[in-house]
């Protein structure tokens, strides 16, 4: 059976595999569905149309499926997606989306949120990404995998970041963030390439080098952004190794709705 502890508050209706624990005075909503060997330790309050996958571990008092802060919200049935193996430190707070946008916030897997991270009304984040403690998402914020946000970076609603970026400590964001980029700074401002994270991530010598040249093209060789995409797409098209990678460059930049990081 479920290992509910006594203290905890259930709904009747919401859907627990068996395999889900209940810490202390938790409370669990009506709406909420929580899949297989997933843990929620004490103190914590699970609400709204919220759906929860396998193997996460949510510690105490993090606040997980709340009404969006978004005045306009009226009471739609508006919902929140976590995949699996997720890790929620204490005091999280994750909202539901609105009606405005795509009506859900979602969170991918294998994701690592410290204590105090917020991920406001719907906000998309994808998988492997690491929040440090107190790294703020506004609304509509969307966040690509493998990206990493350290200590109470905040990012102004419907940025995005692209995949593999770094965002540094203090960080204040209010434009995006094409992948790969390391960006720090109050306002931002692109440092360089997160070289680290790439290595770590098993990207090759060649991949690393295609990196570095998109980013030289974006960022050094004084082009305008139209320039810089024009000479990408060529070396996308010349390039035996690395040609995804400037793909995704090129993609992002496509893409991006606020004007990027430069």
């Amino acid at each position: 059976m479920t290992k509910i502890h006594p203290s905890a508050i259930v709904d009747p209706k919401a859907q627990l595999d068996s395999s889900v624990e209940v810490g202390a005075f938790s409370i669990i909503g009506p709406n909420v569905s929580i899949d297989a060997g997933t843990v929620v330790g004490p103190h914590v309050v699970i609400e709204g149309y919220t759906t929860i996958g396998k193997d996460n571990k949510f510690f105490q008092f993090s606040s997980i499926g709340a009404a969006p802060q978004d005045k306009k919200w009226a009471g739609e049935p508006t919902r929140l997606e976590v995949g699996d193996r997720n890790t929620v430190r204490e005091f999280c707070t994750f909202n539901t989306g609105t009606v405005q946008d795509k009506g859900v916030t979602r969170l991918g897997n294998d994701n690592w949120m410290s204590a105090y991270v917020h991920l406001a009304h719907d906000c998309q984040v994808g998988s492997n990404t690491i929040f440090s403690n107190n790294a703020q998402l506004a609304g509509h914020v969307e966040v690509g995998d493998w990206a990493i946000l350290s200590g109470y970076a905040g990012v102004h609603q419907f940025c995005k970041i692209g995949a593999h970026a770094f965002i540094g400590m203090y960080t204040s964001l209010t434009q995006d963030v094409p992948p790969y980029v390391l960006v720090t700074g109050n306002p931002a401002g692109a440092r360089g390439v997160n070289i680290e994270g790439l290595k770590r991530r098993g990207f090759s010598r060649a991949e690393i080098d295609a990196v570095r040249n998109a980013y030289k093209t974006v960022y050094r060789n004084n082009l305008t952004l139209e320039e810089a995409k024009a000479q990408l797409a060529k070396d996308m098209a010349e390039a035996t190794e690395g040609a995804s990678s400037i793909g995704a460059m090129l993609d992002f930049l496509g893409s991006a709705t606020r004007g990027i990081v430069r």
